[in-house]
């Protein structure tokens, strides 16, 4: 028998759903759309033929429902990896806890967890508005080194690009994880794909300066001009390594695919990318396959 997990390690709302997505299993369907802004969720169930279900807490949204005859969700996550630990640590709980003994499943279930949002292109030749499917997530944020994560990591990989960023030892280790590659086959087959960098935050951390200087100024140069066995990185963004580092640990199929709004190398910007944003949301829709 397995034992409890003790309230104060996986607290629960009064109705019984799970505390900060307010879900239960019913409220959830087996392939989840994660976006960033919470106001996108609306747009992308307005989509929908049906909606089922509607749960809300802070900036979490959960819309569940159909479309083309299949059933999905899209949740709204915020920014960063710290919001992604807990929405796929809770979501993984909702489906493979027994909420009423507060004890793990033996049948696990695997969701499929599609992210689409917008990101920074680190390449000349991705110019804006380029849709870019996430091969691996590159983790500058260390989060994933809070857990067992029983050799998820793309060590040969993660060890090249320490060694040609010469990674300086005051900053979190990075690490690199593969993404699904049977969500790649059905939704990014025909996008760009290489490796997402995840940073864990938007001006420093992605060599933006403003007022305060940043710890390397040639950092985003040498992101730029990584290449090991054919292996580029193509963007920068703040959830992918946390989103495909947690799903592979806990057994779940990932795949994020951005739209590029920015290209840091030419300092360009997107004139009007929401358009293609619904583009990119329409075609992930119609690919997944359930």
């Amino acid at each position: 028998m397995n034992k409890a997990i003790e309230i104060s390690e996986l607290p629960m709302q009064n109705d019984g759903s799970i505390y900060h997505l307010n879900v239960k299993k019913e409220h959830l369907a087996g392939t989840v759309i994660l976006v960033g802004d919470p106001g996108r969720v609306e747009m992308i169930s307005s989509m929908f033929d049906k909606i089922e279900h509607k749960r809300m807490n802070r900036e979490i949204i959960t819309h569940t429902g159909e479309f083309n005859q299949k059933r999905m969700s899209v949740m709204s996550t915020g920014m960063g990896t710290d919001n992604i630990d807990i929405i796929v640590n809770e979501l993984d709980a909702v489906v493979n806890i027994d909420f009423d003994t507060r004890t793990i499943k033996e049948k696990k279930t695997s969701l499929n967890l599609i992210r689409i949002g917008t990101c920074g292109s680190v390449r000349e030749e991705i110019p804006v508005d380029s849709v870019i499917a996430s091969s691996h997530g590159l983790g500058m944020d260390g989060l994933l080194h809070f857990y067992k994560t029983n050799k998820i990591f793309e060590e040969d990989l993660t060890k090249a690009f320490i060694e040609h960023t010469n990674w300086s030892a005051n900053l979190p280790k990075p690490y690199i994880v593969k993404g699904s590659t049977k969500l790649m086959n059905a939704i990014g087959h025909d996008m760009i794909q290489g490796i997402t960098c995840t940073a864990p935050g938007f001006y420093g951390p992605q060599g933006r300066v403003i007022r305060l200087p940043v710890l390397d100024s040639e950092m985003n140069k040498k992101i730029e001009t990584f290449l090991f066995e054919n292996h580029k990185i193509c963007n920068l963004e703040m959830e992918t390594s946390a989103l495909y580092g947690l799903s592979k640990a806990l057994g779940h199929e990932s795949l994020t695919v951005c739209l590029a709004i920015a290209n840091r190398v030419s300092k360009t910007f997107s004139k009007d990318y929401k358009p293609l944003m619904k583009n990119l949301i329409e075609t992930v829709l119609n690919r997944v396959t359930l």
